[in-house]
Formats: structure tokens, sequence, C-alpha cells
């Protein structure tokens, strides 16, 4: 990370209105309709910023004080507010200006409320380190967040020996979205959370957790403050939370996750490449080849917005809009976001459904005999896919953070699919569709109940269905960390 120095707050001189670019002062505004008393926080500014080539995104993270709400048990705490996700210059220097009508850069900016620790003066700085690491993902990769997503990050926020070790996103319990000159700009939250936690809203959604800790004061109350001190989670506290809400509710609505971002690959073991197209050019090892554009718009459009559409399950139509916000009702997960550093073309943003394109006009290729590869923690989450998704007539998807190598598992009843029952392993370049019946998901989900343990002894595992012409593997992130993946 470049040097960061905390500072006076720019806000201070916000009488000389017209030295400040609009998107800030704009947002700004927001924050000083919550803390009028505190016009000059304190900031932490990056050195040299992103579009001078510096490294950190995030021109500023402003610091405030805020007192809580004793009528709710919302205890005082430190207030972090990102300024850089949006556009705050509507000159070009770092997002283009797409019009009034759409997001303002990304459409959102962070927040994290951290609880003041007694005798504390001053705001400790490490948020500022950790939004700035968030930002970094979201530049690099496109990746937007919206409420209800989960970051998993293994490692405890603050470097500390806590169990506060991921987070959620969930808006913002008091800053309303504000209208800039250059776009829209809501306030995503984040949430820091358990590793059981983590896992549940995986399995779960991501909401129905942040819903149970609201309702616990010490997980983070009404408002979602995290406590780095906090050692026990929301399922320690009350034990049956686990049994009666996020059981039932996956048995009832399955999982809302409709894709994470992970480490995998594929071959075709139906015979020996044949020419550069051929889908063996993706395994580990090998050069990855790219998506086509239609295809990387199909699979955004599949991991941001989901299947609800006329209340039938549907793989989302290939489209050619931007509208990263258009995601009701579903959520993404981010895996190790520290170390994923890829261009905005491949990103898995949320698109309208405005252009389709007929399946025909892309080439499909129907393989006999398929090897998939996946890490421990997307291993861990075959379960959720077959359990939480396709027994419940929906789809997931895995999409490569080390290239454009994608996977799709879809059930017996997702329109626009180019797997079918006849030829249920099929290609498009890398990305790779694989459709499962009910029958034949039942009988995974039994072959594979290991995983569910998220304890491997040993790796890699192996999981064959002959008949099916199918074969699993789970392998050690090593094998995944080839530059030429």
């Amino acid at each position: 990370m470049d040097e960061m120095r905390p500072s006076s707050g720019a806000a201070a001189h916000l009488g000389l209105a017209s030295l400040f670019p609009p998107g800030l002062q704009a947002i700004y505004g927001e924050c000083r309709r919550l803390y009028p008393d505190q016009a000059n926080p304190l900031q932490v500014t990056a050195i040299v910023k992103y579009w001078l080539g510096g490294p950190d995104p995030l021109d500023y993270i402003s610091m405030y004080r805020n007192m809580g709400c004793p009528g709710q048990d919302v205890p005082e705490h430190w207030h972090y507010v990102s300024l850089g996700l949006s556009d705050l210059y509507g000159d070009n220097r770092v997002h283009e200006f797409t019009g009034l009508e759409g997001p303002s850069g990304f459409g959102f900016e962070l927040t994290f409320r951290l609880r003041r620790e007694a005798g504390e003066t001053a705001p400790p700085t490490w948020p500022a380190e950790l939004m700035q690491g968030l930002a970094r993902y979201v530049f690099q990769s496109e990746n937007t967040f919206c409420s209800g997503d989960h970051i998993s990050w293994h490692s405890p926020l603050d470097n500390s020996e806590s169990r506060i070790q991921h987070m959620l996103l969930t808006e913002d319990p008091q800053m309303l979205p504000v209208q800039t000159p250059f776009g829209l700009v809501s306030f995503l939250q984040i949430v820091g959370v358990c590793t059981e936690e983590l896992q549940a809203a995986q399995q779960w959604n991501g909401q129905g957790i942040l819903d149970l800790l609201r309702g616990v004061h010490i997980a983070g109350g009404p408002w979602l403050i995290t406590d780095m001190r906090r050692g026990e989670t929301i399922f320690d506290i009350d034990p049956h939370l686990q049994q009666e809400r996020v059981d039932k509710g996956i048995e009832t609505d399955g999982s809302n996750l409709s894709g994470v971002s992970a480490k995998c690959a594929w071959d075709d073991l139906s015979r020996p490449p044949e020419d550069e197209d051929d889908s063996r050019s993706i395994c580990i090892g090998s050069q990855p080849r790219r998506l086509s554009d239609k295809d990387t718009e199909q699979i955004r459009e599949a991991l941001r917005k989901g299947l609800e559409i006329n209340s039938k399950s549907v793989l989302p139509p290939i489209s050619s809009q931007r509208h990263s916000h258009d995601r009701p009702q579903q959520s993404v997960g981010h895996f190790q976001t520290q170390q994923i550093s890829r261009s905005r073309k491949d990103s898995l943003e949320s698109e309208s459904s405005a252009a389709i394109v007929p399946h025909e006009l892309v080439r499909t290729r129907q393989l006999e005999s398929v090897h998939l590869k996946f890490n421990q923690e997307s291993g861990t989450l075959l379960p959720l896919c077959l359990r939480g998704r396709l027994l419940h007539g929906r789809h997931f998807t895995y999409k490569s953070i080390n290239g454009d190598t994608a996977i799709t598992f879809v059930s017996t009843g997702v329109e626009g699919a180019f797997a079918t029952e006849e030829h249920p392993y099929a290609a498009h370049g890398p990305w790779l569709q694989i459709l499962l019946t009910e029958e034949f998901a039942d009988q995974m989900l039994a072959d594979i109940q290991d995983l569910c343990t998220r304890e491997m002894s040993k790796l890699p595992k192996e999981y064959s269905w002959p008949d099916k012409k199918l074969k699993i593997s789970v392998l050690p992130d090593t094998v995944f960390d080839s530059p030429l993946q």
C-alpha cells in the first residue's frame, strides 16, 4: 500500500466550494447531515492518488465519532466512509461519466462501523487499509459489491488474533443514497463476521445472516457494529439459530448465492486436443483461453441477476448495457480478494437484459466426459451448489480468479442453458455448463458429504461417477497458482 497519513478533513474548507470536485461535495454533504458538529473529521489520505499512478484507489477515508443511539442500545463507535469508488471529479480521470441516471463510478462507497474501545480518543487507522484492499479488488476485477454479498478474507481484519476474519455487506443504516452531478451513490457497510457466520451466509443467504446479527446485541445489533473483541458467534450465543433459522431457511428457500469467484479448472476427457479452440487448452498448467465478450456478458448476468425472472428458472440473456446494481435477492461470493488481480474486462458485474444474442450464433461443443478441479474452499461449496441451488431448480457458477475459465451447474428446468439432458456437458470456449438431473444431483450430494465438514485430512480428494463420465478433484491451492493459469 502506498503511504497513507491521517490528516484534517478537506471538509473544513467547504467554504471554498468551487475548489472541491462536485462528487466529493455531494458525499461530504451527506456526512455533514449526520455529523454537523464534525465538519473537519480525521481523514486517511493516499499520498499519491490512484489517478497519478498510486496504488490506492480511495483518495480519502473520513473517520467520524458516532455517539450511537442509547434508545436502540447502539454503542458509541467509529464510522469510516470511503471516497473514490464513486466518481468524485467527473472528468474521466478515474471513472467514465455515464450520465445522471446511472451509477456514479461503481455506484457505491464503502462504510465501516467499529466499536469504540474504552478510553480510545482517536479512531484506529487499520480499517482504512482494509477498505483500500477492497477498493483495489473492485478496481482490478470490476466485480462490484451489493448488499448481501460476502467476502471470504481468511485473516483477522485488524491483523490480530480476532475471530472476526470475514465480511458481509449491507446498506449503511444511517447514510442515504446521494444523487451527485455524475450519478447515484449508495453506501455499503462492511460487517465483520466469524468463519461460522460466513459459512452460514454461503449456505443460506447473506441477508438472512445479517438479520440474525441485527437481533444479537453483542454480534452487531441494529446498526451492525463490528466488535473485534467478540469471541462468540451468533450460534454460540443462541444455538437454536442454526437449526430453527438457517437449516430451515436452506430447506425452504435454498441458497441465494448464485456464484463465486474461485480457483477452478476443467478438462475435456473425451478426446485429445485437436485445435486451438479445444477445451483442454484451459486445463491446469496451460495458457487459459479468453471468453468471448458474449459469454462473458452472460456469465456476469448469471452471477449478478440470478434466476427469479417471471418466476421461472432461466439463465439470464446475453446483454450489452451496464446496470451493476440490478441484482434482486441474489448474492455473490468474493474469495481471497487481496490476491485477485484482473482487468476490468474480466468482471462479473450485473448487466441488463436489453440485447439478446441467440445461442446458435455461438459455437457450442458437446463433451462426452469431463474432469472438474477445485481448490479446497471452492470444493466445500459443492454441497451448497447441489442442495441449495440445483435441487431448488436453480444454477450455480464458479468463475476462475486466474483466467476466463468458468463452470456453471444447471438443473433440468433452467431455460437458456446450452447444456441439455441429451448432452449434459457442453462448452463455449472455456465456459463449461453441466446439467444435472435431480436424481444425479441427489446421488452426488450423498457421495460428497465429507466436503460439508470443511475439514479435509488430506488432499487431493477424488470423486468419480464412471457411468456419468464425470470426475471431480479437490486439489491444494498451489496447483492453481501457476502463472499460466
